[in-house]
């Protein structure tokens, strides 16, 4: 089995299993189709490790991946650092920001606004290029002023990376660690793992470095309570046995902003599931 599918499997049945609920108070999430309170079963300080440069891809192969919308979500945050709904649903496709309009067809000033904002993707690009053994490339979402100047956006779930890098025999590697405060395993965690993979990718590309590390550390991974069948559905599929891997094919040097969905390649992506649909909390 895949290191992504076990850690799938293994994180899913210990929230199942083990995990507790917030039932016992009032929670911010309704659900979308009748606005009821939408409770989550959790688990907390979970950290996962991938090493890319040994083709570990955090891919599960146990649910259909829209890959395109999940690099076109990336591509509008960092590289046109939007909260434009319209943007991100006519130049990418992403359907999904629109229950998050904050009334003027837009998302608040989070995500691609608050890179903007703050230049905060141009800061990490030139201390890559000026300073790269600095121990401060971290890109931060979490901006108390933009939750100040605008309450009513949703606040990043997947709110801050760490980047280093390391030289061995003359190559440099690239390594992310991804931060999150809170993460819908079931309906979203495969999409929100490939997707930084992909913005690692970029950067690594625009200086040409190699592929190194990727981890992440979720403060509350969780599902929905009104999820539970799906959760059941998901644990009881058998997953292939191929590693699904990520390409960019393009050149060492590639400009970050010229980057685009269709220079990336997914292969040995061998899912033969149905989608799964959901009653989202939001």
């Amino acid at each position: 089995m895949i290191k992504a599918d076990k850690y799938f499997l293994d994180n899913l049945q210990e929230i199942y299993n083990n995990g507790v609920t917030d039932t016992h108070g009032k929670v911010r999430p309704a659900y979308k189709s009748d606005g009821a309170p939408a409770h989550t079963k959790y688990i907390t300080f979970v950290n996962e490790s991938y090493d890319l440069s040994k083709n570990e891809f955090p891919i599960s192969t146990l649910r259909p991946l829209a890959k395109k919308m999940a690099i076109g979500e990336i591509l509008a945050f960092y590289q046109d650092q939007t909260n434009d709904i319209e943007v991100m649903k006519s130049k990418y496709n992403l359907h999904w920001w629109k229950d998050w309009d904050v009334g003027n067809n837009k998302i608040g000033i989070r995500y691609g606004e608050t890179v903007r904002r703050y230049d905060l993707l141009n800061q990490l690009l030139e201390t890559l290029n000026n300073d790269m053994f600095s121990r401060r490339k971290i890109l931060n979402l979490w901006q108390e002023q933009d939750f100040i100047d605008d309450p009513k956006g949703l606040k990043p779930c997947f709110y801050m990376t760490n980047w280093e890098v390391r030289v061995i025999d003359g190559d440099v590697y690239l390594d992310l660690h991804l931060t999150s405060r809170s993460s819908d395993y079931s309906v979203a965690g495969n999409i929100n793992r490939f997707q930084y993979v992909a913005l690692q990718m970029m950067i690594a590309k625009h200086f040409g470095f190699k592929l190194g590390k990727f981890s992440v550390f979720t403060s509350n991974l969780h599902y929905y309570l009104r999820h539970e069948d799906q959760v059941k559905e998901l644990l009881s599929r058998k997953p292939s046995d191929k590693q699904p891997i990520l390409k960019l094919n393009v050149p060492d040097g590639t400009n970050f902003y010229d980057i685009r969905i269709d220079d990336f390649e997914l292969v040995n992506f061998d899912c033969d599931y149905p989608q799964l649909s959901f009653d989202l909390g939001i």
